[in-house]
């Protein structure tokens, strides 16, 4: 029920027609998130193996 309220005054603030220009630039925002978070775990395990060897 209050997922559907916030969809209502999104849809009323921002419009139907940028609806999925916000959609994208979410989804990109999220994906750079991943990935930057990704590396981060990959370069502190290849420390980690530097420093065992």
């Amino acid at each position: 029920m209050e997922l559907t309220i916030i969809l209502i005054i999104i849809l009323i603030i921002f419009g139907a027609g940028r609806l999925p220009e916000i959609g994208s630039g979410i989804g990109k925002g999220i994906r750079n998130f991943k990935k930057s978070v990704s590396e981060t775990e990959n370069e502190k395990i290849e420390g980690d193996k530097k420093d065992d060897a």
